[in-house]
């Protein structure tokens, strides 16, 4: 509609225009051929046949401006006309035009005046002759633009359907990504505007959708955070509530009399003595776990004969050993294996392993220590294990071993002086020298733990640097 509109405006006056200039010009021809005929000559009837012949009104005014004859008025009753513009311009030997009102008729003119023997023949046109071939003109013009447009209106009403056909999928997608709706695509992605869009927004939802997942898993982890955090307020509150309670009951014995008493203040006072040292291992492994899973703990790594320093970690051991009558025995590695890690570390690890060997191994039992080379992806691994004949672990407690504060059996852990929490400083320590540990256990076929170290310096200057693809290893909940 507004291509038409402006095709009616600018249209119009252009073909308004264009019939003006061909009127004129055809005026002027025919006032030309007719200055030949010698017109200032003929009686008024003829002038009035030839008037009507040429289809425009004639008036011949001589030189004076005097007018002769008239096809349509009585000259005698007409003003002079040599002040007229166009008759003016055609005594003065040009063609002359002007469009104005009639003094005698009282309608609009469109004169044309041509210079003639002895004065000049003008030829007249109503105006409401010349708006009506111009409104002919325009409606044919209308016809045919209308009749032109309809192919383009065609395509345009196909090209509107197609665009709302695609901007209602992207704002039904757009619906459904705010509706959480994350793993829907949108399909028929093109080259154009929309197409691009269209990829665009397939990207946000790829990008929403990894977003979410990684919050969902996040938030499970928090979840088992949270839980841990619980159950680790509640394992520590419940070691120190135990020892603390023997302490304060024997103390509050002694203060009532019973230090004076000979058969039973030096059995109290060694009761308490024993709880005082369980509560001393416990803040000091409590302290080793944190400074770990603070990442606060310096390493000084080295290359160490693997040899050398398994034997002095059984060395340090072997006597609590020969009291039960069991036998340490180091399965001695021929190739001289070296080994990139913190010798202190390793001893700590030996040592919690040694000790729960010897706790659950009964007198006359045996414990093996050996070690094998590994493949761990990128480095070449070392693997030492700790075997013993002990009573073994159930299957389906195996997953929880290297939990803080986890215990098989709970009495008989505690009775033995242990704090649950030296297999999960092992973890943490194995995994600070970019090593695993994992631990393949029977009922009544005893047990066997295995942690691997690295053979060469893979980098680890301090706790920070671990190597992901060598730990595997799920941050720890902080609780210092």
């Amino acid at each position: 509609m507004v291509a038409l509109t402006a095709v009616d405006v600018l249209a119009s006056r252009v073909a308004e225009h264009s019939y003006h200039q061909t009127l004129n010009r055809e005026l002027e021809e025919k006032g030309r051929m007719l200055a030949l005929l010698l017109v200032h000559r003929l009686d008024r009837p003829q002038f009035q046949d030839l008037a009507k012949e040429s289809g425009a009104r004639l008036t011949f005014i001589d030189r004076a401006g005097t007018v002769l004859n008239d096809s349509e008025a009585d000259p005698k009753s007409m003003e002079n006309h040599a002040t007229r513009s166009e008759v003016k311009a055609a005594l003065a030997g040009r063609t002359g035009s002007d469009m104005r009102i009639s003094n005698t008729i009282g309608a609009m003119f469109l004169y044309v005046a041509v210079p003639a023997r002895d004065g000049a023949l003008r030829l007249a046109v109503p105006v409401r002759d010349v708006k009506s071939k111009v409104d002919e003109m325009r409606q044919q013009l209308l016809a045919a633009v209308a009749l032109a447009f309809l192919p383009a209106i065609i395509v345009a009403a196909f090209f509107a359907r197609y665009v709302s056909s695609k901007l209602a999928t992207i704002i039904d997608y757009a619906g459904k990504l705010a509706r959480g709706e994350f793993q829907a695509r949108m399909k028929g992605a093109g080259r154009d505007e929309l197409g691009v869009l269209t990829e665009q927004l397939n990207e946000t939802g790829e990008k929403l959708q990894a977003i979410f997942e990684q919050l969902q898993r996040e938030h499970v982890e928090l979840e088992k955070l949270e839980r841990v955090r619980k159950d680790f307020v509640i394992n520590v509150s419940h070691e120190l509530r135990t020892p603390l309670a023997s302490i304060q009951g024997y103390t509050e014995t002694l203060l009532d009399g019973a230090v004076h008493d000979p058969d039973h203040n030096i059995r109290f006072l060694t009761i308490i003595r024993q709880n005082a040292e369980r509560l001393g291992r416990l803040t000091a492994d409590l302290m080793t776990l944190s400074r770990l899973e603070l990442k606060t703990t310096k390493f000084q790594f080295a290359s160490y004969y693997i040899n050398e320093l398994l034997g002095d970690c059984c060395d340090s051991v072997r006597p609590i050993a020969e009291k039960k009558h069991i036998d340490i025995v180091l399965e001695q590695d021929a190739q001289g294996t070296e080994i990139f890690c913190d010798s202190e570390a390793v001893h700590q690890v030996m040592g919690n392993l040694l000790d729960n060997a010897i706790k659950y191994t009964p007198e006359g039992g045996k414990i093996v220590v050996g070690t094998r080379k590994v493949q761990g992806g990128k480095t070449e691994m070392a693997e030492i294990f700790v075997r013993d004949s002990g009573m073994g672990i159930p299957a389906d407690e195996l997953p929880r071993l290297f939990e803080r504060f986890y215990r098989v059996d709970k009495a008989r852990s505690r009775q033995m002086g242990g704090t649950g929490l030296g297999l999960a400083i092992v973890k943490h320590l194995v995994r600070a020298m970019g090593g695993d540990v994992r631990v393949q256990s029977e009922p009544g076929r005893g047990s066997t733990f295995i942690f691997t170290l690295p053979m060469h310096d893979i980098g680890l200057m301090e706790f920070g640097a671990i190597e992901p693809e060598l730990t595997a290893a799920v941050p720890a909940p902080r609780f210092f």
